[in-house]
């Protein structure tokens, strides 16, 4: 679209190619600095407990309560995530700007405390995913967004596969760097550098698990947990066989949502960055339904993609996610109109 062409739009511009900063170089930087060192904007956020179907759990989903008729945005949260995490608290921050609602699920053992049944949660959680969105739903009765980032992209893209022309029950999702192919994803953490973020994973998954073995005792081998060294081995012991896989082949192998892209009706944009070091780019897929935006940009790290000049902004992303939204709520035909442009502008 040229800049004298009346439909022209800065920001919409802005949002569809990416850049990272000059001063920020790199997909490990991108991805630490702005989880770490660029404050996160302060939300107010109302919680509530709600019994899971078997009734002897429970998971809290924390909310902002918007104008009445407001749309409203769910997210779900990555591994070992939170509404307190920096994506969470940008989205919501700009949601509570809008007027609308927000809501963020949190996966069991991820609000503060520690869940009640022997399971925790997984990249494949389509099931669990979809209690949660059918029961919300219907308190609200304008548009319906959800989205989900890293392991909770992955799961919102498992649910939309799965479930088809029934997700038609939300109005357009967003998946942010989310591990698409999870084996590819899972070996890329167990190398060099990135052995940083798997220590992180494990420092607070080992002690929820150990806990858990307290809780359930026998109900995996605790000797191999401690021995666990990278995400494979402690999935092998504890993720898989709590969820119903085989075992880590097997689970990363039938939870990554590539295998569903094809599948999905309702409008989706799935973001990721190629120098993410969670999903290298080599191994992103090319091709998806016509519901399916592919936005992969050069730069952006995982979940960072970081703006401005120093020390920089973290609401690019937040903003990238309701351009969606908003744009999603244009007629079907006028929907594959701007996703043919959003994939040329992207895929060349």
């Amino acid at each position: 679209m040229a800049r004298g062409d009346p439909a022209y739009c800065e920001e919409c511009s802005e949002l569809l190619h990416y850049r990272a900063p000059a001063w920020l170089p790199g997909g490990h930087l991108q991805t630490i600095y702005p989880a770490t060192a660029i404050s996160k904007p302060a939300v107010a956020f109302r919680r509530e407990r709600w019994d899971t179907p078997c009734g002897q759990d429970f998971i809290d989903v924390d909310l902002i309560d918007g104008e009445q008729g407001a749309p409203c945005v769910m997210l779900f949260h990555g591994l070992e995530g939170s509404s307190n995490s920096h994506y969470a608290r940008a989205l919501m921050a700009l949601v509570k700007a809008r007027g609308w609602h927000g809501a963020i699920p949190h996966f069991r053992g991820c609000s503060g405390e520690a869940n009640l049944a022997p399971r925790f949660y997984h990249s494949g959680d389509a099931q669990e995913l979809d209690w949660i969105i059918r029961r919300l739903r219907p308190r609200y009765p304008g548009p319906f967004y959800v989205a989900g980032v890293s392991l909770g992209g992955n799961a919102l893209l498992r649910w939309l596969g799965e479930q088809q022309q029934d997700a038609g029950i939300i109005d357009a999702a967003v998946s942010v760097s989310a591990p698409l192919d999870l084996a590819a994803g899972g070996a890329a953490l167990s190398r060099g550098f990135n052995r940083l973020y798997t220590r992180m994973f494990l420092q607070t998954l080992k002690p929820k698990a150990l806990a858990k073995l307290e809780r359930y005792p026998g109900l995996f081998d605790r000797d191999k947990l401690l021995a666990a060294t990278d995400l494979y081995s402690f999935d092998n012991v504890v993720t898989a066989p709590l969820h119903g896989y085989r075992d880590t082949d097997d689970y990363w192998h039938r939870a990554s949502a590539k295998h569903v892209l094809h599948d999905i009706t309702v409008p989706t944009l799935v973001l990721n960055a190629r120098n993410d070091p969670f999903m290298p780019g080599q191994f992103l897929p090319t091709s998806a339904s016509k519901a399916v935006t592919l936005q992969y940009t050069d730069t952006g790290g995982h979940v960072g993609f970081p703006t401005g000049p120093f020390p920089g902004r973290i609401d690019w992303l937040a903003r990238r996610i309701l351009h969606f939204f908003d744009g999603s709520q244009a007629s079907p035909h006028a929907r594959a109109g701007a996703s043919a442009t959003v994939r040329s502008s992207i895929h060349g």
